[in-house]
């Protein structure tokens, strides 16, 4: 049984998404239970997942048995594990808030909603660079449809923009998985790991063409710099639940890049080794800046919390870039943190605008949102700007005392700098926000209890982490091995087995 849980992640939501997307008008209170009932099925299996991947060994679920490099596999081990996990806790709030009224302005989003869980884990879980571009696709056709949930002209102008430049990168996606098949002679990232150890000196040109432009491309789903400029307007016009599962998008780059650069250009590459780390390193730190002061310039709630999510991407990009497992390791709990609070912001702003009316989200002066919206937001504020005793803060310190020599003389300014600047900008909302704007009766009342949940859900994983930051630094720490290590799992997936599904 555990080895077919492997899949689950996959067939569950496709399972949910056919039955919700079959019927053209089906029953809004069905829709709502049954992709509340497969989002928290999705949940119990990642953490199942999650303690299996715990024991050490990297396992394969082979489609149809047919074993790898030739068949098709879905891989799980701690990171998948873990970003599969993270995935599912970010549904369930974003799901749980859809249900207070959000769902019912288009068409068919519960059934889309799981179809882009279907893709998001299926790309978290494949084991060959094919299947990780069919994933991407399948993760981003649901979510142009999703951008445009609701309609308006702001969701059609981005969405066309958001479209188009993630189809010219699903076309260089194809261009750089055919140059490094045709080099190596295998789609299985696997095997192509083995195969680059032992390339043929004639054909490194094109391994190395193949794997800039896979960068590229990874890194236009991250959104770093200067492939950024898609994302602030597409997030902010994003309907308030989707934007918040967008929050994982820029981090199945950033797991991307990890994968495939520390698996196939990883230990004993040799001359390819760790091709892609000062690009990483240094547009990682450039996002960084570009963030930074991109969330002073905000001039809208919504916007400003796009631009902390570009301000995360620097710095897990720059956490990639630094290559070493203690940075590995701090990134990964910085990822877990900035997830799901940047999901929970999101849907916080929805919250106060709808509390603040004509003035929405806008920061100018208006009718101040209730008291309990207040406290969610400082909390979010002081979460996502990293003071302490927030996860914020324990995740930049992880990634700060990573850093080696000469790498914190870049990492700590810029790192600080951009947290400041953060501050200062959620200082500036919050007080137009709720101590400058009118006074006016307590909206809290007047939302939905559905909105509530899914807020608190998402905003109370910053005080969970420090609560057990024990083991999932623990855990984080494993997984950074792990993946320091590419002959585990070449070992894992290319050693004959008698039955391995």
């Amino acid at each position: 049984m555990m080895s077919h849980l492997i899949v689950l992640p996959v067939v569950l939501p496709l399972a949910a998404a056919v039955v919700l997307l079959l019927p053209r008008n089906g029953n809004a209170t069905f829709k709502r239970f049954l992709s509340l009932v497969a989002t928290l099925a999705l949940l119990l299996v990642s953490f199942l997942l999650v303690r299996e991947a715990d024991s050490g060994s990297v396992q394969y679920y082979a489609l149809g048995n047919w074993q790898p490099p030739f068949g098709i596999v879905m891989v799980l081990d701690r990171l998948s594990a873990l970003m599969v996990l993270v995935t599912a806790l970010l549904a369930v709030g974003c799901v749980v808030f859809a249900c207070g009224g959000d769902d019912e302005k288009g068409s068919n989003f519960h059934g889309l909603f799981q179809l882009q869980l279907m893709g998001i884990n299926g790309a978290f879980l494949t084991g060959d660079l094919f299947n990780l571009f069919v994933f991407f696709e399948v993760l981003l056709l649901a979510s142009y449809a999703l951008l445009l949930h609701g309609g308006g002209k702001s969701r059609i102008q981005s969405a066309v923009h958001y479209a188009v430049l993630n189809l010219a990168g699903s076309a260089l996606f194809l261009f750089a998985v055919g140059m490094l098949y045709g080099a190596t002679g295998t789609l299985n990232m696997a095997d192509m790991a083995a195969a680059v150890s032992q390339l043929d000196p004639e054909r490194s040109g094109l391994v190395i063409a193949g794997a800039l432009l896979l960068l590229v491309v990874f890194g236009l789903k991250a959104a770093i710099l200067p492939l950024y400029f898609w994302l602030p307007r597409a997030y902010a016009a994003a309907p308030p639940p989707v934007a918040a599962l967008f929050a994982v998008m820029t981090k199945i780059g950033v797991y991307a890049i990890l994968r495939v650069y520390l698996l196939i250009f990883g230990d004993g590459s040799g001359p390819l080794e760790a091709l892609e780390q000062p690009w990483v390193w240094w547009l990682g730190l450039a996002t960084l800046a570009a963030g930074g002061i991109g969330v002073l310039a905000a001039r809208d709630l919504r916007m400003l919390v796009a631009y902390l999510v570009l301000v995360s991407v620097g710095t897990l990009l720059a956490g990639v870039g630094m290559r070493s497992p203690a940075a590995i390791s701090a990134l990964l709990f910085y990822l877990v943190h900035t997830t799901l609070a940047t999901g929970g912001l999101f849907l916080l702003a929805e919250m106060v605008g709808l509390q603040r009316g004509k003035a929405g989200t806008r920061l100018v002066k208006g009718r101040a949102p209730g008291l309990i919206t207040a406290l969610l937001f400082l909390v979010g504020a002081m979460t996502v700007a990293g003071l302490p005793p927030l996860s914020g803060a324990l995740g930049k310190v992880l990634l700060m005392t990573a850093g080696e020599g000469s790498q914190r003389l870049w990492l700590w300014p810029l790192l600080l700098g951009s947290g400041l600047c953060a501050l200062i900008a959620l200082s500036r909302a919050g007080s137009t926000l709720f101590w400058r704007s009118q006074e006016s009766d307590d909206n809290d009342d007047r939302l939905s209890r559905w909105k509530w949940a899914g807020t608190c859900w998402l905003l109370a994983a910053s005080p969970l982490l420090v609560v057990l930051a024990g083991p999932v630094t623990q855990y984080t720490d494993d997984a950074a091995t792990q993946l320091s290590e590419p002959s585990v799992m070449i070992e894992a997936l290319l050693t004959p087995k008698e039955d391995a599904s």
